[in-house]
């Protein structure tokens, strides 16, 4: 049986009387209204709304896991607890459950918020092998970025991450950090630039984000104007040519 546990991912369990209005002030989603087996996608911006750390978010009861990427799991804690201050509110790694991932659907596994052919997600102790390398092509296939090497760290607007088509957002949850520039951008129609997957030879040496020469991709952080031919996803080259027409 193949294995399905991503091993590039980590747990952070949120708990305490007030996990969820915490989190509630701080990330792009809401927090307050999410349910049990229904992940959402989620980031903690800069006050300029340019991307941190990006993750999903599961219920736990009153608490929530955040599935994020493991190398960032300590910095995302250190920075969470920066913004504790005095709230009833515990931040610390969970490494009693892995994220497991398959492109299958089945029983106790959720869709991913993001995109639905990105497969299903669900979180259980930790098996053999290791999914993360077949996540991670399939992932890029469908133009979907994740991730500080691929997001940058303080380099990429939120919304230029392609957050707004992905549901990595909740523009009706108030206030978070960096909500002004992000809802300002989502109701102008102002998203200039797009964080994109292309194909290694099309890529633009002086706007690429990150070259992938195993799977024959890389990402760049392009204008609009300037995407032309380029083969984008179905998805996101829907959204760019409605972006260009409002």
């Amino acid at each position: 049986m193949a294995s399905t546990t991503l091993k590039d991912r980590a747990l952070i369990r949120i708990s305490g009387e007030e996990a969820r209005p915490f989190l509630q002030g701080l990330i792009t989603q809401d927090v307050l209204g999410l349910a049990d087996g229904a992940p959402r996608w989620g980031g903690l911006l800069t006050p300029q709304g340019k991307a941190l750390f990006d993750f999903l978010l599961w219920a736990d009861g009153d608490a929530v896991l955040i599935d994020c990427e493991a190398a960032q799991a300590d910095a995302l804690a250190r920075r969470l607890t920066l913004y504790r201050l005095r709230r009833k509110v515990d931040i610390a790694r969970d490494d009693s459950l892995a994220v497991h991932w398959s492109p299958e659907s089945g029983e106790g596994r959720a869709p991913d918020p993001r995109l639905a052919e990105l497969g299903v997600r669900w979180l259980a102790p930790a098996g053999d092998g290791d999914a993360a390398p077949a996540f991670r092509a399939h992932r890029l296939s469908l133009g979907v970025t994740e991730g500080i090497a691929e997001l940058g760290s303080d380099q990429t607007l939120w919304l230029e991450a392609n957050a707004g088509e992905l549901n990595g957002v909740d523009y009706a949850k108030g206030c978070y950090v960096g909500q002004e520039n992000t809802a300002r951008m989502h109701y102008r129609a102002k998203v200039n630039r797009r964080l994109i997957v292309v194909p290694l030879g099309a890529s633009d040496p002086a706007r690429q984000r990150l070259a992938l020469p195993d799977l024959g991709l890389a990402i760049d952080h392009r204008r609009v104007e300037d995407l032309g031919d380029l083969p984008l996803a179905p998805w996101l080259a829907h959204a760019v040519a409605e972006n260009a027409s409002a």
